[in-house]
């Protein structure tokens, strides 16, 4: 039985291929996309990606080596887009889907800068692994099929989430996009804390990040809600209730993440300008 990438139409443009979009390509071939019909697009490319031109991925083509681009994958970063746009509508025809992976670029921007049909997304870091969440929203003239590669190309790294309103897109951002970030601060700092509590350092680092991955896993497995989960831990009056007195307290978990969901949904909007 043939994937959705193995059935999907035409050639496909990477351009930028460093974490998450190297990320990107190993998920496709590895779910059957052919290499020789994907280009990229990557000035400094590493080992990894040299290597993948050995089985047939065009690295660097010109507009005339690739042919024609059914799909144009977007995975810069957003600072260096606009500089980048000429070389990208160049590989770009008025029936092309474009589909950009950029925090903060808008459908217009991308647009503006590369033509053809844009669904804009959001993936986060463990479509490293293949266990990433992405959001994505489409502009009015992707056509049906158009979408439906789109999500083929975005489940190779993990789990996908489509809306219609792409302003939602700068708090999706905030909360999955920068996500990983928050829990491996919570795993650094559990590990400072257990060091200060007088665990050797080693042991403290240990503990705090298996006790993360652990209860993710356990989250990703059970169907019950994560408030349901954290009260199953809780015995009233023990030890666990005296350090959620803290962290649910005023200034703890839920007013921290609040602001900082905030000033990373902020930082989107003005990256978008």
């Amino acid at each position: 039985m043939s994937s959705a990438l193995e059935s999907m139409k035409g050639n496909v443009v990477l351009a930028g291929a460093g974490k998450m979009g190297g990320a990107m390509l190993s998920g496709w071939l590895a779910r059957g996309l052919d290499p020789k019909r994907v280009g990229v697009i990557e000035p400094d490319p590493s080992a990894e990606i040299k290597a993948l031109s050995a089985k047939g991925v065009r690295l660097n083509p010109s507009p005339a080596d690739v042919g024609a681009v059914a799909t144009l994958v977007v995975a810069l970063k957003p600072q260096t887009f606009r500089d980048a746009g000429a070389t990208l509508k160049s590989f770009t025809g008025s029936s092309t889907l474009v589909v950009s992976i950029m925090a903060g670029m808008t459908i217009a921007s991308v647009s503006g800068n590369c033509g053809g049909s844009v669904v804009r997304a959001m993936p986060n870091t463990p479509a490293s692994i293949g266990r990433g969440i992405t959001v994505a929203v489409a502009a009015s003239n992707v056509a049906t099929v158009q979408r439906e590669s789109a999500d083929a190309l975005l489940r190779a790294i993990g789990s996908v989430e489509w809306i219609e309103d792409e302003r939602l897109m700068d708090a999706v951002t905030a909360v999955s996009g920068s996500g990983p970030a928050y829990v491996f601060l919570l795993a650094e700092e559990l590990a400072r804390a257990g060091a200060e509590a007088g665990l050797p350092a080693e042991l403290a680092t240990r503990l705090a990040r298996e006790t993360v991955a652990g209860s993710g896993e356990l989250l990703h497995r059970s169907e019950l809600a994560s408030a349901t989960l954290r009260q199953n831990v809780t015995s009233p009056g023990g030890t666990t209730a005296a350090a959620l007195e803290v962290l649910m307290g005023p200034d703890g978990m839920q007013s921290l993440l609040t602001r900082a969901v905030a000033a990373a949904t902020r930082r989107s909007r003005e990256l978008a300008k």
